[in-house]
């Protein structure tokens, strides 16, 4: 019998799915005489806005096969939107992709640029693990470092941003984005900016990495990643997109043709319709702006420090102590939240607390911290 390498199952590499980890600490809040108030997971729980799901609608009967490129119509509305809501000019209908959801992008970006054994993914001290799970699936080497010093005169493959950031909510400047800009082009690094929570911003304001103040309109090396699922409430509709350098956008398109990433023809309809009106995201905006002006004040009035959280839709809470002790008391106030460590060893002492519930949520979650 000829011999075979043995089979190497890819979960193998990842780390421990974190949710999994919490199933202790959500018993122990679940047993609340008043139940429980889940503020982990950043799902929307507000409606899709009619109009969106009237687009929907209008597709829903066409039985043919999408294209993976997407319609003219959703290329154009994302070009709008960056324009319109964050200043980016110089942006082609040939340089935007939808994804069925960032995440999924995310996750195969590393491979689908050609990554593998031998290359190097920086990703942010504190970041959505995802970024890592990428790197991890090719066999690429994975370093967290928040600054260039940090990296010294390496040269990695990919470098993301995330800004504003999930978990913390920091947001990274003009000046800033402009040195990762130039020190990246210097060096031939992939710049892949996660900017899923570039639409909802309480204090100052955020750039994206292809704002003409950071790149100087040259979008060279840059992609932009983008999500309808915070702004819109389209988390389950998977409705994401990533813009920038015309020439890597082709390369995932060659790969995402192949590999059958379609996103289904009505939901590139219901995008192109939630990228082209602003009202139903100005007030989503509103509604977590109104949530998050009444959980703050409760959370720090419970003895924690907020760090950063200037954006985004979480507080990035901290007493000092281990993140795991803050989720359970949390838990014994029937509250879960997530501990920071989840998202690298940086948020060990944090813990992350989601905007996104219900106002009748909240305002329990207020009640119990008090």
């Amino acid at each position: 019998m000829v011999s075979r390498p043995e089979r190497r199952p890819p979960g193998r590499a990842l780390p421990v799915f974190p949710w999994d980890t919490l199933a202790e600490a959500r018993s122990r809040a679940a047993a609340h005489p008043d139940g429980l108030v889940d503020l982990t997971v950043g799902t929307p729980v507000d409606p899709v806005a009619p109009v969106i799901r009237e687009a929907l609608a209008v597709d829903a009967a066409e039985p043919g096969y999408p294209t993976t490129v997407g319609t003219p119509a959703l290329r154009q509305a994302a070009v709008g939107a960056l324009a319109r809501r964050y200043g980016v000019t110089g942006l082609t209908t040939d340089a935007v992709l939808p994804a069925i959801g960032t995440k999924e992008l995310i996750a195969g970006l590393p491979s689908q640029l050609g990554l593998g054994p031998g290359h190097t993914v920086v990703v942010p001290e504190v970041a959505y693990p995802t970024y890592e799970v990428g790197a991890l699936l090719t066999g690429a080497t994975v370093v967290r470092a928040d600054s260039l010093t940090q990296l010294g005169p390496s040269s990695p493959t990919l470098l993301y941003l995330n800004s504003p950031s999930n978990p913390s909510g920091k947001v990274l400047g003009v000046d800033h984005l402009r040195k990762v800009v130039g020190w990246a082009r210097d060096r031939g690094v992939i710049v892949a900016s996660d900017e899923c929570y570039l639409g909802l911003v309480w204090e100052g304001e955020a750039p994206s990495i292809l704002d003409p103040r950071v790149c100087d309109g040259d979008h060279t090396g840059l992609l932009a990643l983008h999500s309808l699922s915070k702004t819109s409430n389209l988390a389950s509709y998977r409705a994401g997109f990533v813009a920038g350098d015309p020439a890597l956008v082709a390369e995932l398109l060659a790969v995402r043709k192949h590999s059958g990433l379609m996103m289904p023809l009505p939901v590139q309809s219901a995008m192109a319709v939630a990228l082209t009106d602003d009202t139903h995201e100005d007030e989503q905006r509103e509604r977590y702006r109104a949530r998050r002006a009444r959980l703050r004040p409760a959370v720090e009035a419970a003895g924690f420090r907020i760090d950063h959280s200037e954006a985004g839709l979480y507080l990035w809470a901290t007493r000092d102590e281990r993140c795991r002790d803050t989720v359970d008391w949390f838990a014994e106030r029937g509250v879960l939240v997530a501990p920071g460590e989840f998202y690298g060893p940086a948020g060990a002492r944090h813990v992350r607390i989601a905007l996104t519930a219900t106002d009748a949520t909240v305002d329990e979650a207020v009640r119990r911290l008090a």
